[in-house]
C-alpha cells in the first residue's frame, strides 16, 4: 500500500471547504437555521486522533525496537487502513471547518462569537485527526528486509 499523497489531501480539503461554505449559503438562502457544530464533535475528533496514535505505537515498537517481536500482519494492515482513513477524513473535515469559518467571516452582519468558537474547535479536532492519521501511517512503516535489499543488482553495476 502506498502512503497518502499530499495531492489527495489537498483535493479533499478543497472539496470539504467548498461543501461547507455552500451548505451554509444554501441554508441561509432557504431561510433555515445554519449549521453550528457542537463542541462534542471536536472532542470526538480528538478521541479518534488519540486512538489512531495509540494503535500505531505498538506496531512501531515491534518493528523498530531493540527486541523485535512478531506482529499479526492482518492487525498491522487494519491499523494502517485506520490511519489512512483518519488522514483522509481529517482532510475532508478540516476543509469543511474552513468552509464554515469562511462563511462566518464573509457574511454580512455581526460575527457570532459562539459559532466562531465552535467552528474553531472543530477545525482543531479535524487537524488533529489529519495529523494523527499521517503520523499513524508513518509509525506503521516497516523497514525493508535484508532479502529485499539484495534482490537484483543495480543496472550498470558489475556482478561478482
Amino acid at each position: 500500500m502506498t502512503r497518502t499523497r499530499v495531492s489527495t489531501l489537498v483535493v479533499l480539503l478543497a472539496i470539504g471547504a467548498a461543501s461547507g461554505f455552500l451548505v451554509q449559503v444554501a441554508l441561509a438562502a432557504g431561510s433555515l437555521p445554519k449549521y453550528q457544530p457542537e463542541y462534542t464533535l471536536a472532542l470526538s475528533l480528538l478521541f479518534i486522533a488519540g486512538i489512531a496514535i495509540a494503535l500505531a505505537v505498538p506496531i512501531r515498537r515491534a518493528t523498530q525496537g531493540k527486541v523485535r517481536t512478531r506482529i499479526d500482519p492482518f492487525h498491522a494492515m487494519r491499523v494502517v487502513l485506520f490511519a489512512k482513513a483518519s488522514s483522509l477524513a481529517g482532510a475532508l473535515l478540516t476543509g469543511a471547518a474552513v468552509g464554515l469559518l469562511a462563511e462566518l467571516v464573509t457574511r454580512s452582519g455581526g460575527l457570532n462569537t459562539d459559532s466562531l468558537l465552535r467552528s474553531l474547535a472543530v477545525l482543531g479536532g479535524a487537524i488533529a485527526v489529519l495529523a494523527a492519521g499521517l503520523i499513524g501511517e508513518y509509525l506503521c512503516t516497516v523497514p525493508p528486509d535484508d532479502d529485499d535489499r539484495d534482490v537484483a543488482p543495480l543496472p550498470g553495476s558489475l556482478e561478482p
